[in-house]
């Protein structure tokens, strides 16, 4: 019995590595989607030769495992915000730091995970990493305030940069190419119900336990991953490393750290006297490293690639519209527990609706791109989408919540097909030997605009607080919140617009036959 597949909608179209392949296909986790890792396309292919370990399966659900409790992690943290505010004597919006503060290392410390795994070795990387991940959620557990809470969560950010990269480059050399299909749906499957399971069971532990037990749920997971990744998987070494950029990682970390940290300091009157002298400096800083990367053979972040237009127009396009992703898991849990005095539960038992319509629309992205292409359907999709999360600023308690869910499963869908359609066409000019310095461009910027986003939401929180005279955010504070993310990613449409009306064709399977 075979299968017929309309002309063009061959699925090997969107598993070549010059391609979508690896790259765009992990960068989805953490936008729904995580970031691609480095020199994925420098892994010798092991076509036809056998496995380096025993059992591929094995090897992908021990990875799986690191992944789904990073992405449960995060989502978990969200609903929990509110709750740990009052713990630690804060307002709600000042605990936008604890997310910031893990995307900030995620974004600082990615570029160097493939260097780093290459000089040491990816499975002692990825095993170390599990442990330093593992250190962070400890310390955070016991944070008693909101500092000690964002240092913690920085060093965990460092373990999760580690640990996500290296581990796929720990997939892709420890399976045989013929196994890497299989391997990648039993490595992704997981890191998807993290998202899902996240809402409702951090309300759960809010509700019904203490918010601590959000991280320490994460030690004997990751206890258990650190003995299975030295019994089950092969240190596998390729080759040696390229010279590391030394100087280029920290001029683009001081850069990073500085622009974040001083915008997440505007939103607070006790940090606003340090907030432009962090910025000036991250400005400063950020000018030496393009200086820097002009002359540098091979810079840690290759601003080159900028030069080619559907990478640049990716990049542009999908960071305005990350602002609105950064910002919505922040709001959302903020609102639905200090506007409409829900539990933690309740709220995120309404929030995973954005993550259930991001899984719905696995299904028929391709579809879409067949039918309309890239550049139409991120036009349309984007403005819709945009459209969506604007709508969560109207939401008020007279709202019945069947309705409000139904708006956040159609925000999280159209959503997703954005970043879908984004990670994908940013590969299609991107040649093999360029790979890896465009996936770690991509997930460095991929997790900047996150936090931005984040930052900018509690800009706005405060900016109306402050303006109208509320010590706690009300309904017109999220509602200016959500409109601000929304205009920044709007502008999106202008940047889309700009594709090539065939960009990705061969992508999406319209490109007609030679």
């Amino acid at each position: 019995m075979s299968l017929h597949l309309p002309h063009g909608l061959d699925p090997r179209n969107f598993l070549r590595p010059r391609r979508r392949g690896i790259a765009s296909v992990h960068s989805e986790v953490r936008d729904g989607i995580v970031p691609a890792g480095e020199r994925i396309a420098e892994t010798t292919d092991q076509q036809g030769g056998a496995p380096a370990s025993a059992n591929y399966r094995t090897v992908a659900l021990i990875i799986a495992c690191a992944m789904f409790m990073e992405n449960l992690d995060a989502t978990v943290l969200a609903t929990a915000l509110p709750t740990m505010a009052r713990d630690f004597g804060v307002r709600a919006p000042e605990m936008s730091i604890a997310l910031t503060s893990y995307l900030l290392a995620l974004a600082m410390f990615i570029p160097a995970s493939g260097f780093v795994a290459d000089r040491f070795g990816a499975k002692p990387v990825f095993r170390w990493a599990i442990a330093v991940f593992v250190l962070g959620s400890l310390a955070c557990g016991l944070a008693p305030n909101l500092p000690t809470m964002a240092v913690a969560r920085f060093l965990q950010g460092i373990g999760g940069a580690m640990m996500m990269p290296v581990g796929r480059l720990v997939l892709l050399r420890s399976v045989a190419k013929r196994d890497m299909v299989s391997a990648m749906s039993w490595l992704i499957m997981p890191a998807l119900i993290g998202p899902i399971l996240g809402p409702p069971v951090g309300g759960f532990i809010v509700t019904y336990a203490d918010w601590r037990w959000i991280f320490w749920l994460n030690l004997p997971i990751g206890i258990l991953g650190f003995v299975l990744v030295g019994k089950f998987i092969a240190d596998i070494r390729e080759g040696e490393a390229q010279p590391f950029d030394r100087t280029g990682f920290l001029l683009s970390a001081a850069a990073l750290g500085c622009l974040l940290l001083g915008f997440e300091m505007v939103s607070r009157s006790e940090g606003a006297g340090v907030a432009v002298p962090l910025i000036v400096v991250g400005a400063v800083t950020g000018l030496l490293y393009v200086l820097h990367a002009r002359r540098t053979e091979h810079p840690i972040l290759d601003l080159s690639l900028m030069r080619i237009p559907t990478f640049r127009l990716s990049v542009l396009g999908g960071s305005l519209a990350r602002i609105t992703q950064g910002a919505q898991p922040f709001l959302l849990p903020l609102m639905m527990q200090l506007g409409f005095g829900l539990t933690a539960a309740q709220s995120g038992a309404m929030t995973v609706a954005t993550a259930i319509g991001s899984f719905g629309m696995k299904g028929v992205a391709r579809r879409l791109l067949h039918r309309f292409g890239f550049r139409s359907s991120l036009v349309v999709m984007g403005v819709l989408g945009t459209a969506a999360y604007a709508v969560c600023g109207l939401f008020r308690p007279d709202w019945p919540l069947p309705a409000i869910f139904a708006v956040l499963v159609v925000s999280g869908f159209l959503m997703s097909f954005q970043f879908t359609a984004y990670n994908t066409i940013a590969y299609d000019e991107i040649g093999k030997e360029r790979m890896s310095a465009a996936t770690s461009f991509y997930s460095t910027f991929q997790q900047l605009m996150l936090s931005l986003g984040i930052c900018t939401a509690s800009v706005a929180l405060h900016v109306s607080m402050g303006a109208s005279g509320r010590a706690s955010p009300g309904f017109p504070d999220f509602s200016a919140a959500f409109w601000t993310v929304t205009a920044i990613s709007l502008a999106a449409l202008l940047v889309n617009l700009r594709f090539d009306p065939q960009a990705g064709a061969e992508l999406s399977g319209r490109a007609k036959p030679a």
